[in-house]
């Protein structure tokens, strides 16, 4: 009898399988966020310096897919602040963050207000925060003082000292 019994309790231990993930995922359909936040005031921090303030009125959390992002359907409003506590600000009615490649998808009236009173306009911009570089391929307007530039496209690093706007046209000054 005591065989019999050890037999069945080795073929039970060696019959169950670690699904732990799916017991978690029970009740979440792929296609739902994990979490949503509303309202929401996020601060990052490095070393107790403020690097980043986001705003915005709603986000879904999707880092259950394959391809894990979170989504801001209305919007944000995101403060940068440099070494020197400089702020810069981007403000778009929608953006996706993109977890694995770390690119930042914002779309819709995309304005970007630079410490030093800069700005960029456009329908779409990409931010990839590994390389810390603005892109797009999109029509934009690029204002620096008293220079308005327009064109149909737009590359630059985070601190917009190597801005470059493609197919250029508008009105801007030219040194002699």
């Amino acid at each position: 009898m005591l065989s019999i019994v050890t037999v069945f309790t080795v073929a039970m231990f060696f019959s169950c399988k670690d699904n732990y993930n799916e017991v978690q995922n029970l009740g979440i359909s792929e296609n739902e966020p994990i979490g949503e936040a509303e309202n929401f005031n996020l601060k990052y921090t490095d070393s107790g310096r403020v690097t980043r303030h986001l705003i915005g009125k709603k986000m879904f959390n999707y880092t259950n897919r394959h391809f894990p992002y979170y989504e801001f359907i209305d919007g944000v409003v995101m403060n940068l602040f440099d070494k020197e506590k400089k702020k810069s600000t981007i403000v778009s009615d929608y953006a996706i963050v993109y977890d694995k490649t770390g690119i930042i998808d914002l779309q819709g009236n995309v304005e970007i207000i630079t410490h030093n009173g800069d700005v960029l306009k456009s329908q779409q911009l990409y931010f990839d925060q590994k390389r810390k570089w603005l892109f797009t391929n999109e029509p934009v307007t690029y204002i620096s003082g008293e220079d308005i530039i327009h064109g149909n496209g737009f590359d630059s690093n985070k601190s917009f000292s190597n801005a470059e706007v493609l197919e250029v046209t508008g009105i801007f000054s030219v040194e002699d």
